[in-house]
């Protein structure tokens, strides 16, 4: 019951995504369940102790550090949430140790590799190779993530002022400027599109709107084309365009804002990045490097 008030209001009131509303709620009933079955224990009565159980027993079973990271980010934000409607006076949270993460720096796609897929790769001239190309197009022209690229909408794009509305986590709108030559990519595709009765922008074959496992392919085809990083995922296109971007000089504050990031210490992530080919660079060309 109270797992269920949470998730209501993580819906309604703080309009959570609902990726995000299925992981809390994945995370919770797993506790749920453990707590019960090794402590006899309801999931609001739980201490630090039987939370330090479950995070040992996950180790021991393989699981990431990370995951353990993401689980305790729902655990600490439900007991948050009991706090707030008087049912505990503590966190238990505050009191439990966490792996340690290992420090992995985005993965990017190079600037020329992008270019010739852009530029230099041929697509099929009919309505899924315009789609495709505008799929990878808008992915590394905007940085926005694939959630953002399936909802964006015809009316989303404003040809007069250059630039498109995108919906973000907990439906934060931004407005993001596009260049003329991606305005023309997306009036071709336009052309050959299918459906007048889907409002979305980018559809499937059939004019239906686009579902993630589908996007993923399409970029992974054609990133296979052009790199051999394992990760191929429209992910990668979004590390690329932030990476870039710092790389040709752009502020981190705008980076932040066009990424949709609440916080810079997100964004920060991408200095690394510029700081080992600075590195790269200097090996290159110092003499007593």
């Amino acid at each position: 019951m109270l797992v269920d008030n949470f998730l209501n209001f993580i819906t309604k009131e703080k309009r959570y995504s609902h990726h995000t509303i299925k992981g809390y709620k994945t995370d919770l009933n797993e506790f749920s369940d453990y707590a019960q079955t090794y402590f006899d224990c309801n999931i609001e009565y739980c201490n630090h102790k039987v939370v330090r159980s479950w995070f040992a027993q996950m180790m021991e079973e393989g699981f990431k550090p990370r995951t353990i990271h993401r689980k305790s980010s729902s655990l600490k934000s439900f007991y948050k949430y009991l706090m707030t409607q008087g049912i505990v006076k503590k966190n238990p949270m505050d009191l439990v140790p966490l792996p340690k993460l290992d420090k992995k720096l985005p993965k990017f796609v190079e600037e020329k590799s992008l270019d010739i897929l852009l530029n230099e790769v041929e697509y099929s001239n009919d309505f899924e190779g315009k789609r495709d190309k505008l799929i990878i197009d808008i992915f590394y022209q905007t940085g926005i993530r694939q959630a953002e690229l399936i909802n964006l909408k015809l009316l989303d794009v404003n040809i007069h002022e250059s630039q498109i509305k995108v919906l973000g986590k907990r439906n934060k709108e931004r407005l993001i400027p596009i260049s003329t030559k991606l305005l023309e990519t997306i009036q071709e595709y336009v052309a050959y599109r299918k459906s007048d009765t889907v409002d979305y922008l980018l559809l499937t074959a059939s004019g239906n709107k686009l579902y993630p496992k589908l996007v993923y392919n399409i970029v992974h085809k054609y990133l296979t084309m052009v790199t051999t990083l394992s990760q191929r995922s429209p992910h990668v296109l979004r590390h690329s365009f932030a990476t870039h971007m710092l790389n040709n000089g752009a502020e981190l504050n705008a980076i932040k804002e066009l990424l949709g990031h609440v916080n810079l210490a997100a964004t920060q992530v991408y200095t690394h990045n510029s700081i080992e080919k600075i590195k790269s660079i200097y090996k290159q060309a110092h003499p007593r490097a």
